[in-house]
């Protein structure tokens, strides 16, 4: 996992769908503990607005693009992705698959009260045997007694791989501060909204708005409140040429 392409200090592993997913249960069966993160343009953004975020986002084991704003600025600073985005939704969903059958066991933790739990019934549904052993929503302080508690029950359930669903970068703060603390735990996925997704409450956008890298203009469609947040999707591409520009100099 030594090939890394730098986007302005966010250091991705330039791989494919499949080359990270094979990567990932490699060394999850040799019990190498992992953390996959997915940052966005967005989450690149705020590394650069709060330099601190980058030594917690550059800990994983595991970095890929989850975003077409990722992939432009690859792009546009001659560093291109051989595999293009690299959907955390699709890993996770893709990781359970590869685990049933398997005694590997996972835990859900995220998304507002009753979430997970719908999310383990539906996964259930679609790979019968999956053993997903625990559950937990993310309405808890992330530090003292009740983050205590959240990490104890991570523990004594036994699972070894770890859907953390908590938001992009309270999930990558949380993960880099508590992973010591799960030592059973060998794959450690920080995967935002993934858990709404599974639940069958948030819907992907339709393929061709993916395949045309127009799925945050798709989501802004069903969410205009989220227009704040996209303003910092223009920022970082003309930002990324300003950058790439001072380098040429």
């Amino acid at each position: 996992m030594d090939n890394k392409i730098n986007i302005r200090g966010v250091y991705f592993n330039n791989v494919t769908f499949d080359e990270a997913v094979d990567t990932l249960i490699t060394r999850l069966d040799n019990g190498e503990q992992t953390a996959l993160y997915t940052p966005n343009s967005e989450i690149v953004q705020a590394c650069i607005e709060s330099p601190e975020l980058f030594d917690i986002i550059n800990s994983a084991e595991m970095i890929v693009p989850d975003g077409i704003g990722v992939i432009k600025a690859g792009r546009i600073l001659g560093t291109p992705f051989k595999g293009g985005k690299v959907a955390g939704i699709e890993v996770g969903d893709a990781i359970l698959s590869r685990v049933v059958g398997t005694e590997h066991t996972a835990f859900l933790l995220g998304g507002k009260p009753g979430v997970a739990e719908t999310a383990r019934e539906k996964i259930a549904e679609k790979y019968p045997g999956i053993k997903i052993v625990g559950v937990n929503d993310g309405y808890f302080k992330k530090e003292g007694d009740e983050n205590a508690a959240v990490i104890e029950k991570i523990n004594e359930s036994g699972a070894d791989v770890l859907f953390v669903c908590l938001g992009a970068p309270m999930q990558e703060k949380w993960i880099y501060n508590n992973r010591a603390s799960m030592p059973s735990v060998m794959l450690m996925m920080g995967l935002g909204g993934s858990l709404d997704g599974y639940a069958g409450i948030a819907k992907r956008a339709p393929k061709i708005f993916i395949d045309l890298g127009l799925e945050w203009f798709y989501r802004l469609i069903k969410e205009p409140k989220r227009i704040g947040r996209m303003m910092s999707l223009p920022k970082f591409y003309f930002g990324t040429w300003k950058y790439k520009m001072k380098k040429m100099k």
